[in-house]
């Protein structure tokens, strides 16, 4: 991985110099331990990036928060779990495995990258980190729909901004160790306390290493996360995070699909090559941010990261060209491609938030306006061997039902070699006006400036683009009732497209729009709290990846629409259920040829992997066995029927339903056990897919036993 430049750190010093300058001359003190902002549990109190100071029942859109409860009762290990718990979100394509990949509302951005999501306000999405690990997350907050005005470039259908534990000035941990089905083991731990009266620190983190239901696929991973905090003064604190991420798996497409007959191969089957090794992913991350109340009104956040990450290795998959795939001729051989990659990224972003509230007359102001920026450098190597055209070369073919290991491996040759360099910056303002007790309205705009810079270092190509955007939001809330608001909001939305296409020419920037309406209600008692939210949206310049070319392809324009429901409910002093369901109808827009494929794909055509109907129920007991207390969990998922190919989409993946469980419990005031049982009724499904011949089959019953020492 490189190093930061020296530009780039003197960048970053500067920036957070003028953002904490005026609170280092405040009195140190020692930092608040409560925290009586009820949306999030977190001992040192913090104000969230883009949010503002306006309560969650009083903004214009539909917002999920899935606390650290939840993920720990039912045992959630990483990112991509955990968001089966909120309405709107479906798996993608993720690249074999080796990062999360989701649609929000029916939008997954683009498909050769992770998805984006924020860690504690700041962008995560444009490196690669792999999967990410639930070890240091407090909360995880999904803010759905029309924000794009104020978060910038971001996709239409909501933003995942997760929180981490921070430093507590009490000295807590625990250490735990698990071990599960198909070789997993597991070390998990968490320490935290004072160092003096006014600093912190914690250290989190996990260590995995893991077989697999597929045969001959392993993974391994430490994500480390230590952090400090130093309280300036009562009122403004100094956060540093640092993350350390390093990953490595066995690149894997999942399995084919012949004739669209499932059950036909084992999902153990393996099309790669053990030989290959593991792809190897690598990350740095350091996050130095600051909080400040300046009086009773008004307070500053803001701060800078800094992310390295590198993604390398090879690959063995099955050629999707149909004019190279002997499947297509016999049935029965599978041809297959060899790839090297070498991805490295570097991101450097700050952003400077004011928010408070101000009086004009009678009317209240709660204004928000901030500033953020990035520098961001891209280099994608690729190196490729693949099949002679004509499909009758059976070179480095296996057998569909029996693929056999240990061939000769062909010498790949160079296919991609581009360094691409992004600057942008973005300003905004946002007012939420209280016009009466029981109206507010909000308008909001963003203005965005960005520059791309892509020299393809194969043929000395340089390709420039500039582009600004200007991004209005405006919404409106009535609130009949203390427990009781309605509301409707619209924005647009502006994110630039990475890279070039096969031509070399740059891509025009992602455009969108979206509407959304609602209500938010609760119980007087807050034993119940729920959303229902009905949206609409519109994208233009959508990418895709191009499984012949191996870049990336533009395929117009896609819309969606539907329903969401959010519910948490405390049914008694023992028992809490959360339900979450989504109709989501998102498709093609226009009709559009694949230049590759020469395949016209109609209006119209249903998004892949995105399902009309999904579902879950989540609902945990506490309970006491034979004096021992403990708590046990029980979800179930439903996935409707998905495309699964978005040029033949007649190919669909079958809907499904997963039933998860979990016991916990106390043996001691300190040691806890836990057994979690994911996929209970061994169904056998299909998580996601980009193709017949890629295909992720999900995972059959797997068993997992941990025990906890907390301190």
């Amino acid at each position: 991985m490189k190093m930061p430049s020296f530009s780039k750190t003197a960048l970053a010093v500067a920036i957070f110099s003028g953002l904490s300058s005026a609170a280092v001359a405040q009195d140190p003190a020692q930092t608040k331990q409560v925290d009586d902002d009820l949306e999030h549990v977190s001992i040192v109190k913090q104000r969230q990036a883009y949010r503002g100071d306006v309560p969650l029942k009083e903004l214009p859109q539909s917002v999920d928060v899935i606390n650290e409860e939840l993920l720990d009762s039912m045992g959630v290990l990483d990112l991509q779990t955990a968001l089966k718990f909120t309405s709107g979100i479906a798996s993608q394509n993720n690249f074999g495995g080796l990062w999360d990949s989701f649609a929000i509302r029916g939008f997954a951005g683009d498909g050769n990258r992770p998805s984006g999501y924020l860690v504690n306000g700041f962008n995560t999405g444009r490196g690669f980190t792999g999967k990410r690990d639930t070890s240091s997350i407090q909360s995880i907050e999904i803010l759905k729909g029309p924000g794009s005005a104020l978060y910038g470039r971001g996709e239409p259908g909501g933003t995942i901004n997760i929180i981490t534990k921070k430093p507590q000035f009490n000295e807590e941990g625990y250490l735990e160790g698990t071990v599960g089905s198909y070789d997993l083991y597991r070390l998990e731990g968490d320490y935290t306390n004072a160092v003096s009266k006014n600093v912190a620190f914690r250290a989190n983190g996990a260590y995995e290493d893991a077989g697999s239901f597929r045969d001959e696929v392993d993974s391994k991973k430490i994500f480390f996360t230590p952090s400090l905090v130093y309280a300036l003064s009562a009122d403004t604190n100094v956060f540093y995070e640092l993350e350390i991420i390093d990953q490595e798996a066995d690149f894997d497409r999942g399995i084919a699909i012949p004739d669209n007959q499932f059950g036909v191969v084992p999902i153990d089957t393996f099309y790669g090559e053990p030989a290959d090794g593991p792809m190897k992913i690598e990350g740095i991350a350091h996050q130095l941010s600051m909080q400040s109340k300046l009086n009773n009104n008004w307070s500053i956040n803001g701060g800078v990261s800094y992310r390295d990450s590198s993604f390398e290795g090879f690959s063995t998959e099955p050629e999707l060209s149909a004019g190279r795939q002997l499947l297509l001729v016999d049935g029965e051989t599978l041809s297959r491609q060899r790839r090297y990659r070498d991805y490295d990224t570097t991101d450097l972003s700050a952003r400077f938030e004011l928010s408070g509230e101000l009086t004009t007359g009678a009317i209240s102001h709660h204004i928000l306006m901030g500033a953020d920026a990035y520098d961001y450098e891209y280099h994608q190597f690729m190196n490729r061997w693949r099949t002679a055209w004509g499909a009758g070369d059976p070179t480095y073919s296996v057998d569909l039902l029996d693929p056999q290991y240990g061939q000769s491996q062909p010498e790949v040759g160079p296919t991609t070699d581009a360094f691409e360099t992004q600057q942008a910056w973005g300003v905004y303002v946002q007012d939420q006006i209280d016009i009466t007790e029981q109206l507010k309205v909000l308008v909001g705009i963003r203005f965005d400036d960005f520059s791309q810079d892509v020299e393809n270092r194969r043929t000395d190509a340089l390709t420039l683009q500039d582009q600004t955007a200007s991004s209005p939001r405006v919404g409106a809330v009535y609130l009949p009732t203390d427990n009781l608001s309605f509301y409707l909001s619209y924005s647009e939305g502006f994110s630039p497209n990475s890279g070039v296409d096969n031509d070399g020419n740059a891509f025009e920037p992602e455009e969108s729009e979206s509407y959304e309406g609602g209500v938010k209600f609760t119980s007087d008692d807050e034993s119940l709290v729920g959303t229902l939210a009905i949206f609409h949206a519109e994208k233009s310049n959508i990418l895709a990846t191009d499984p012949v070319n191996g870049g990336t392809i533009a395929i117009g324009a896609v819309e969606s629409a539907g329903v969401e429901i959010d519910l948490d409910a405390v049914v008694t002093d023992a028992m809490v259920v959360t339900f979450s369901y989504a109709y989501i109808d998102a498709t093609t827009k226009n009709t559009v040829t694949n230049p590759d494929w020469g395949v016209e794909i109609a209006a119209g055509t249903p998004l892949v992997n995105v399902p009309e109907h999904s579902f879950n129920l989540t609902a945990r007991h506490d309970f006491n066995l034979v004096g021992y207390p403990g708590t046990l969990a029980a979800g179930i998922t439903y996935v409707d029927e998905r495309v699964g190919d978005a040029v033949a989409p007649e190919y669909k993946l079958p809907g499904y339903t997963v039933v998860d469980i979990s016991g916990i419990v106390e043996l001691t005031p300190q040691i806890t056990a836990r057994l979690v049982i994911d996929n209970l009724l061994d169904k056998e499904y299909y998580d996601n897919s980009y193709s017949a011949l890629w295909t992720q089959p999900g995972r059959p019953r797997t068993a997992r036993l941990s025990v906890r020492y907390a301190f």
